[in-house]
């Protein structure tokens, strides 16, 4: 599996229909790992995206991307994107 990429369009998450198989990253999650290791212009380009491409707003995408951060399965999806932002919360915390 990869590390970043370009997602395709998934459409709101948290449904029932969505259950991976045992193991496996739903679809909107592997597209909001994928979001995240892209590199955007600015902040407004990357909220617009999120918005119009996984239809979720920006608060729901950074709650999952949270969640995520955490989970195995996004480790091991996407391991260079799930280390970056666990040492950037260490460091935020840190600061704190």
């Amino acid at each position: 599996m990869t590390d970043g990429g370009q997602a395709g369009e998934t459409g709101e998450t948290g449904g029932a229909a969505e259950q991976p198989a045992a193991g496996r990253l739903t679809d909107a999650e592997a597209a909001v790992l994928a979001y995240e290791g892209r590199s955007w212009p600015g902040p407004g380009a990357k909220e617009r995206a999120i918005r119009e491409a996984l239809g979720l707003s920006p608060v729901r995408y950074y709650q999952l991307l949270n969640a995520l951060m955490d989970d195995p399965r996004a480790l091991a999806h996407a391991p260079g994107t799930v280390n970056r932002l666990r040492r950037i919360r260490e460091a935020q915390r840190a600061r704190r």
